[in-house]
């Protein structure tokens, strides 16, 4: 496994913690919530995902991948996996957001691949203490039928 592949793996789950609560130093910072789930079961495959703000990307991984670090910046992260050996497929991945009024967040997808991993990223701009809900629809390579999941996130950038 590149370290490049283990650093996205980790700073998924650190961005499942950190996208629920903001730095600590504000009083008016809510209070962290359980970030809810990382993945959804969808047949024979795995989907796994986590969004967080692209300034907590070491520099290089971010030179990498061509990604703006900005607290200002939220980066989308799907992977699709089968079950039955725990291995990466690749997949029709695509994602519609919107935050909490309804106003559509255009993220494009790029696929990722590496000697061990296929990764789905993308990134939108965040205001502070928004919330966004990611409709992601994932088509598994070899399979006729379309899922679709759910997660929200909400993003703290002061």
């Amino acid at each position: 496994m590149t370290q490049i592949t283990r650093t996205l793996i980790a700073l998924s789950l650190v961005g499942l913690v950190s996208a629920c609560g903001g730095s600590g130093e504000s009083a008016n910072v809510p209070e962290a919530q359980p970030a809810g789930s990382t993945s959804a079961d969808i047949g024979d495959h795995v989907v796994h995902f986590s969004a967080q703000s692209t300034d907590q990307l070491p520099p290089a991984v971010a030179r990498a991948y061509n990604i703006v670090r900005s607290k200002n910046r939220a980066m989308l992260n799907v992977s699709v996996l089968r079950e039955a050996d725990n291995r990466p497929v690749s997949a029709s991945v695509t994602v519609k957001t919107v935050n909490l009024t309804g106003q559509l967040k255009n993220i494009t997808l790029r696929q990722i691949d590496e000697q061990e991993a296929i990764y789905y990223i993308g990134e939108v701009p965040v205001a502070n203490r928004e919330t966004l809900i990611f409709d992601i629809s994932v088509t598994p390579e070899g399979v006729d039928t379309t899922s679709a999941v759910r997660f929200k996130r909400q993003f703290f950038t002061d």
